[in-house]
């Protein structure tokens, strides 16, 4: 296995294992996301591997952008540019969705242990596995309009696939934080365990994944995931148009400000 900055990757049988390492709330960010769809390119290499874990170190299993660190943006932007994608213009914030579509090409079937905040992108990153293991104290949430912004990460794909466009609009709508209970009872997760099993219930899950045929999970997952990487570029795509557009407004830096200091922002509308 590959030596990462920001994650941990194992092998634990026919399972691979990838630990986002950036506690208490594991930011992500362009490097981040480029690490973990290199680990699972790795994974998709290995003859052995037939399943795999996302998991997370701290109370967080993902809390989303950090848009409150403007120069770790900026710097994100130059390390875009520094690579000559032809797309850089768009800022990094479209480096990122290309990384994260490549999270989606992903061959084998992977499982989220959700043992904390899910939020925004967050949310995106847990969603883009097959199956997700969580716990009571989780929090799953698409808080972007509370930010006055738009969803990104493919949700607007994927998360009405997965609950039904009605629940994903009442969250999209809301910026509510659904608990680990409604989560599983929407059809967001899967298993409801203690937290401090989590990880060893997605371990769990993904070895009796990893007990069936190589081949036959190949075949399978490729009919049952098959144009969604497709459907989620083309989604950021518009995704991206849509930030891109808020992210200038006054809206915007009200919802961010209004969330650093907890409180209720006061949006004008412009």
């Amino acid at each position: 296995m590959s030596t990462y900055k920001d994650i941990g990757v194992e092998k634990v049988g026919h399972v691979g294992t990838i630990e986002i390492r950036r506690p208490p709330l594991n930011f992500f960010d362009i490097s981040l996301i480029n690490q973990i769809a290199d680990a699972l390119e790795e994974f998709d290499r290995d003859i052995e591997i037939r399943a795999s874990v996302l998991s997370a170190q701290g109370k967080a299993f993902c809390a989303g952008a950090n848009f409150g660190d403007p120069a770790r943006q900026a710097q994100e932007a130059q390390e875009a540019e520094k690579k000559g994608d032809p797309a850089d213009s768009l800022g990094p914030i479209n480096h990122l969705y290309i990384q994260a579509v490549r999270i989606f090409r992903a061959k084998k079937p992977i499982v989220a242990a959700v043992q904390g905040a899910a939020i925004g992108g967050g949310l995106g990153l847990a969603v883009s596995a097959d199956f997700r293991v969580t716990c009571p104290e989780a929090r799953f949430s698409a808080n972007f309009t509370k930010l006055g912004f738009h969803p990104g990460f493919g949700l607007t794909v994927t998360l009405p696939e997965l609950i039904g466009k009605n629940n994903a609009e009442l969250m999209f709508y809301t910026s509510r934080r659904v608990t680990g209970e409604e989560a599983v009872k929407w059809g967001l997760a899967n298993e409801l365990v203690p937290q401090d099993q989590v990880k060893a219930a997605a371990m769990k899950l993904a070895g009796e994944i990893a007990e069936c045929s190589p081949l036959g999970l190949l075949s399978t997952r490729a009919t049952m995931r098959a144009g969604l990487a497709d459907r989620v570029m083309a989604a950021t795509n518009h995704e991206l148009a849509e930030q891109t557009r808020l992210r200038a407004t006054e809206d915007f830096k009200e919802g961010v400000k209004a969330t650093e200091e907890r409180r209720v922002a006061n949006f004008k509308g412009r």
